[in-house]
């Protein structure tokens, strides 16, 4: 079969899946689609996607139901029946194999995870989470999120005249940073990992670096911070995540890749989600770079007044 066959027929089954994808589906129901028996339907579609059309169908189905869970107040063993899995327990473990937590857990913390957005079948796209495409003109995926941040409080450590990472580090040199980062990440009432923050210019300071590392506690937070550090209010506000491809932790491949998501914001409209840029609201943001999760930055965001 030419490739071109192969792919026309993958996409009647992915196209299949994305009408029923609340429903049974069987492989004799995506062969029927593409025209071909089912060993042969099978076969193209692992070829094509990388995967089978089972673990296909259970990824979309899992990521939907995520964003069900992270978007609703529906219950759980409603969201494992709407979207065909037989029980709560049968649900649980599938959601906590394909992203390393329960549903419970993710629903209450709503940390970062990496939904399966189906690749479409030309190019690569800049993909939501919430269902929106825009081209790009590279060849990876970015994924992008809206996550609310609650009130909360910021410890920092403010730099110089720092406007970036390398320059804090060359600042302070390299040792003295991962010591910072070290003893931010040891405070155990923390909301999240600790993070590379650019500050706002309301809560910049004169003579003091826009850039520096902090971590998020909660509001109420009472402990002690580390000798020589700041801790400073910050109020509710959402943030617009963008999550790169995996990248390999090799040859700092990690400035490489997080060009590419940095490129992917400058060029990105927030009003295409019914968001604005409100970077008055907190500190823009990047997580350390991990290959295995690819760069991760976020920039506040507002929802606009629909009338």
């Amino acid at each position: 079969m030419e490739s071109r066959e192969k792919k026309i027929a993958v996409q009647r089954m992915k196209d299949y899946i994305e009408e029923h994808i609340a429903e049974p589906i069987t492989l004799r129901m995506l062969a029927d689609s593409a025209n071909y028996s089912p060993w042969h339907a099978a076969r193209i579609f692992k070829e094509v996607t990388g995967k089978t059309p089972f673990e296909y169908v259970r990824a979309v189905r899992l990521s939907r139901a995520a964003a069900q869970l992270r978007d609703t107040n529906a219950k759980i063993v409603d969201v494992a029946f709407d979207f065909v899995f037989g029980s709560h327990e049968g649900f649980t473990r599938a959601f906590s194999k394909q992203f390393g937590m329960t549903p419970q857990h993710y629903r209450k913390n709503a940390p970062l995870i990496k939904f399966f957005v189906p690749k479409p079948s030309r190019g690569y796209h800049l993909t939501s989470q919430r269902g929106e495409n825009i081209m790009s003109e590279d060849s990876n995926t970015i994924f992008i999120q809206v996550v609310d941040r609650p009130a909360r409080k910021l410890i920092l450590k403010r730099g110089k005249k720092a406007t970036q990472y390398f320059e804090y580090t060359d600042e302070v040199g390299c040792d003295v940073f991962e010591a910072w980062w070290e003893a931010l990440g040891n405070i155990k009432e923390a909301l999240y990992e600790p993070i590379g923050v650019w500050l706002p210019e309301n809560l910049c300071k004169p003579d003091t670096s826009i850039y520096a590392p902090a971590v998020e506690v909660p509001a109420d937070f009472t402990g002690e911070i580390p000798e020589g550090f700041e801790i400073i209010d910050l109020p509710p506000c959402k943030m617009m995540v963008f999550q790169g491809p995996p990248y390999e932790d090799v040859n700092d491949n990690y400035a490489p890749a997080g060009e590419k998501v940095k490129q992917a914001m400058r060029n990105y409209n927030p009003t295409i989600q019914g968001f604005e840029w409100a970077d008055q609201d907190g500190p823009r943001f990047q997580l350390a770079p991990m290959g295995y999760r690819g760069y991760i930055e976020a920039r506040p965001v507002r929802q606009l007044n629909v009338k």
